[in-house]
């Protein structure tokens, strides 16, 4: 537990700078121009993944642990991984990058309150009496809004570099996320497959069921198949590295952690086959 909370701030202030280079203002200003399918997106992820978790955490009847630890998965908003996998699927890549930034910087309002409000009804007792929602929203600020206003200032006066290596940028920010799912299977090694055997099916079930869900969803109300694409991918991969911090700063259990890093590796595999459904139906 000791190497994941020192190490997941960190990363996560470093993804998140990533993010930020990969910005500008246009990406915000988009939203307002073309408003109806970044609604349909942000009521998917933000609104409907954790209603989809919570029901599926009482008829599962999940451990507090497990239980808990997938509503801060679902609380997550989507990440970089979501935008690259986009564009592998002909989506609308402009609509991800909109979603995912948007939804990080509301995340440190929309993430304490799930998971506060999610511990409430689950009966959860074992957050520290110092922690609060605010604290917590304060924190995800300083590695969340922060770094991404700095990547985007950064990007402002060195456009051309920053565009020229922005591949090499999103190598890097996948590596960090790689390092801080890997201390977690290396710190909790002797537990790690007890974790899965009780997680694996929770994850699996609420990732295929919210891409299905949000790719119908969209079928019916977003303007385009690129859009739709763009929507059930946003809703199927979440910013993992972001739930292991909310995580450990709120929980000293290690087990809270278990279902993000169990929904880390299902989110590649189903993300790729849902991708290859997705180009053999087009």
């Amino acid at each position: 537990m000791e190497i994941v909370t020192k190490i997941a701030p960190l990363a996560l202030a470093l993804i998140m700078l990533g993010l930020g280079l990969g910005l500008s203002i246009k990406d915000f200003t988009r939203v307002i121009r073309n408003p109806k399918d970044f609604l349909i997106g942000i009521t998917c992820q933000l609104i409907l993944l954790p209603i989809v978790a919570y029901i599926l955490v009482l008829i599962l009847r999940l451990p507090i642990e497990i239980a808990l630890g997938l509503m801060i998965i679902a609380a997550a908003p989507g990440g970089i991984t979501s935008n690259v996998l986009t564009k592998f699927a002909d989506g609308d890549v402009a609509l991800s990058i909109s979603l995912t930034a948007v939804g990080s910087l509301i995340s440190i309002i929309s993430v304490p309150f799930i998971v506060f409000t999610s511990a409430g009804m689950l009966g959860v007792t074992e957050m520290s009496t110092d922690i609060t929602m605010t604290g917590i929203a304060l924190k995800m600020a300083l590695v969340v809004t922060v770094p991404v206003i700095i990547g985007m200032v950064i990007r402002g006066f060195a456009e051309n570099f920053i565009s020229s290596n922005i591949n090499i940028v999103n190598r890097t920010t996948s590596l960090l996320f790689v390092i801080v799912f890997a201390a977690i299977w290396i710190e909790e090694r002797e537990n790690i497959f007890n974790y899965l055997a009780q997680a694996g099916i929770a994850v699996l079930i609420l990732n295929i069921v919210m891409m299905i869900l949000a790719f119908y969803i969209a079928k019916v109300f977003a303007t385009g198949v690129a859009q739709r694409k763009c929507i059930s991918l946003e809703c199927g991969l979440q910013n993992g590295t972001l739930a292991v911090f909310v995580a450990s700063q709120i929980f000293n259990d290690v087990a809270y952690m278990i279902p993000t890093a169990a929904y880390a590796l299902v989110m590649y595999i189903t993300g790729f086959i849902f991708i290859y459904i997705l180009r053999r139906s087009s």
